[in-house]
Formats: C-alpha cells, structure tokens, sequence
C-alpha cells in the first residue's frame, strides 16, 4: 500500500467483509500503524484510526536475518490486533503497542526482540546480527540473557 487511495480501498473492502492482505515497509507492528494513519492528511485520520481499529486483524512483521551457516532466516513480530491494540489504535496512543505485544504472548503475540533471541538462542544467527537487526537491543540483550 504506497498512497491514501490503495489504503483507504483496502479499509473499505475489509469493512464490507472481504479479507484483505496487504504488504507495507515498515521495521515493526506499530510503524505499520503509524504509516497507514499518517499516510492520510490530518482532518481524516480520527476516521481512519475508528475505521482500521475496527476492521484489522493483526500485523505480520518479518526481517530476514544472515545465517551462522549461510543463507536467511526469517524473525518476525506477530501483532494479534486484540482489544487492547484497537483501543490504542483508536485513542492515538499506537506508541504503546510495542509493551501490548511484549506482554501478550499468551495472545500469541511476539516481539521482534523475542523472534531474534530465540535464534540467537537456537544457534541459527549470531549474537551481532540479532543486534544489529533488533529495534531495541538492550531489551534484547536482556532476553537473550534469560
């Protein structure tokens, strides 16, 4: 989605039911959000914010990582848009999301620091890379700590 017209159809096709799947470059869930809000001139983005809190279903963010023995590997943050994210969405407060995923793992939620520790831990990438990648990499080295 690269212009208000494309995203403003996609809304409209979710609100009237359809399944909708779209990609957008962004480095994280909240971005994502913020992209498609601030993607629409400032009178419509109340109305855009009541719309996508009430028609999206979640966020599917991926980074491919090198691997430690050649290739990528996928980490990944899954945004689950429960009732706490579209109450977010809805009040302006999108920054918050990022705490809603890191504590909503039983949600299904995963942090994009959670994905990279997770290799780190599994052997698949470095300890660098994971850095390197990570959004917020002192968070991360506390994880991979853990």
């Amino acid at each position: 989605m690269r212009d208000p017209e494309t995203i403003s159809a996609a809304i409209t096709a979710a609100e009237t039911g359809h399944l909708v799947f779209s990609t957008l470059h962004t480095n994280n869930a909240s971005q994502t959000i913020d992209r498609i809000i601030d993607s629409f001139p400032p009178a419509q983005q109340n109305q855009i914010r009541a719309q996508l809190s009430g028609t999206l279903i979640g966020v599917l963010s991926k980074r491919l990582i090198p691997k430690i023995n050649g290739g990528r590997v996928p980490a990944f943050e899954l945004m689950n848009a429960n009732a706490a994210v579209k109450n977010l969405i809805r009040e302006n407060k999108t920054h918050q999301i990022d705490l809603v995923i890191e504590t909503s793992a039983e949600d299904g939620m995963i942090s994009l620091n959670r994905s990279l520790a997770q290799l780190v831990k599994k052997g698949e990438i470095s300890y660098d890379d994971a850095v390197m990648h990570s959004l917020n990499p002192s968070e991360l080295r506390m994880l991979v700590a853990r």
